[in-house]
């Protein structure tokens, strides 16, 4: 056995070998990403897998209807408060009648040209599970957390009611 003194190839072994046992299935990513949408062209080309997404663009009845067409296992879509405003009483109940959840916030200081996706980090979810599980207000959970993790109240009571590993 060779044992390598660089950090950087120490970790970057780390991250191969983590890669490779997430791929085996033996160690579980606890993670939530949302697929961050910024303009209505990058609907056709979107993962067919995507369950979460964030609408950041003002998106009509249309670009909704082709979103669910697109992904047909979509559970939730974040879109930003002044958009969620606008949107018609029409399509918030197809989405429901659909088992999609309609969440209003934002991605605070996400950079779409560095990452496409919006990350939740496993310790944040631990957290919201754990605040849940003890019997802690879901108010108070969700005031303690969005100091910390700057991800909006809906996003933090959806992921407390659901169980979100992936």
């Amino acid at each position: 056995m060779v044992c390598i003194w660089l950090n950087d190839i120490v970790l970057y072994t780390f991250d191969y070998l983590k890669c490779l046992l997430i791929m085996v299935g033996t160690l579980k990513r606890k993670y939530m990403r949302l697929r961050v949408v910024s303009e209505r062209t990058e609907i056709p080309n979107l993962n067919p897998n995507e369950k979460m997404v964030h609408m950041a663009f003002r998106a009509s009845n249309v670009d909704f209807l082709n979103l669910m067409q697109r992904c047909p296992r979509l559970r939730m879509i974040q879109v930003p408060p002044s958009y969620r405003k606008t949107m018609s009483n029409a399509i918030q109940v197809f989405l429901d009648m659909q088992g999609i959840e309609l969440l209003q916030g934002d991605v605070w200081g996400h950079r779409k040209d560095l990452d496409e996706y919006f990350t939740v980090e496993d310790a944040t979810i631990e957290e919201i599970h754990s605040l849940a599980a003890s019997g802690a207000n879901l108010d108070d959970v969700k005031d303690k957390v969005q100091k910390k993790a700057r991800i909006g109240t809906e996003l933090i009571e959806y992921i407390a009611k659901n169980k979100i590993t992936a």
